[in-house]
């Protein structure tokens, strides 16, 4: 008798329980805030010492553009098709009386909008933004969405003139 009421006890728990999770609505997915869209301004030579920090995340860097380049596409840990984007390379920072790319972080933009920036000539001032999509062999992968050009090569030349 005991053991018809435990079972009967157990079967009424187990049945409330079921019907409030089957009551329960699926949770609401919480909209993205403004605030974890925006990107983040910071600095290349930061996000390439301590990429895992960085990863997908939204960034903004302004630099010194060097050049096109095809390093790192279709690499397949980090696959950027070769057919649809092109690399780019930024001029490290930290080197003042010699022009050496920051080869460790890994810049990849739409065809499309390279062909848009083609006059760009190294030394250039921009600033882009985009998300960190990896950290394959230790460095930061990032898909730029966004490039603006602050200041060309000839306009720094009048400048000091």
């Amino acid at each position: 008798m005991k053991k018809k009421i435990l079972v009967a006890i157990f079967a009424l728990i187990f049945s409330v329980n079921m019907a409030v999770f089957a009551q329960t609505k699926a949770p609401v997915e919480k909209p993205v805030s403004a605030v974890a869209s925006v990107s983040e301004t910071i600095n290349p030579l930061d996000l390439v010492n301590n990429p895992k920090n960085y990863l997908n995340r939204q960034i903004k860097i302004k630099a010194d553009f060097d050049k096109f380049s095809t390093l790192g596409l279709d690499y397949k840990p980090a696959f950027m098709d070769s057919q649809k984007y092109i690399g780019f390379l930024i001029q490290r920072a930290d080197v003042k009386n010699n022009v050496i790319p920051l080869s460790e972080l890994k810049l990849f933009l739409t065809r499309e909008k390279a062909e848009e920036l083609i006059d760009l000539e190294s030394g250039d001032e921009i600033e882009f933004s985009g998300k960190v999509f990896s950290t394959a062999l230790g460095d930061p992968w990032v898909e730029v969405t966004d490039v603006s050009i602050l200041n060309t090569k000839s306009k720094k030349v009048s400048k000091k003139d």
